[in-house]
């Protein structure tokens, strides 16, 4: 396909290096850098790593369960309370 572009002088200057540094056509490393540019984003998308930490040698508690003690506690603190009203 050929078509016009308008590169900033910057790019310019970066392609004109890549260009006299491997020894490429101005349409060569053109689509060198598109493509590579256009792969690079695919390439980059990993997915999410939740990062774990050991909580000591000794686990005496389980966390799995925390709602579950948290619950009978409360249970407890209500009967305490209700048998003082006697």
């Amino acid at each position: 396909m050929r078509t016009t572009i308008t590169l900033e002088p910057d790019v310019q200057a970066l392609l004109r290096a890549v260009m006299k540094e491997r020894g490429l056509s101005f349409k060569e490393a053109v689509n060198s850098a598109i493509r590579a540019g256009l792969t690079q984003s695919r390439q980059r998308k990993r997915g999410f790593t939740q990062q774990t930490f050991p909580m000591g040698h000794e686990q005496l508690f389980r966390w799995d369960k925390a709602l579950e003690v948290a619950g009978a506690m409360e249970d407890e603190e209500l009967s305490r309370k209700l048998s003082l009203r006697k």
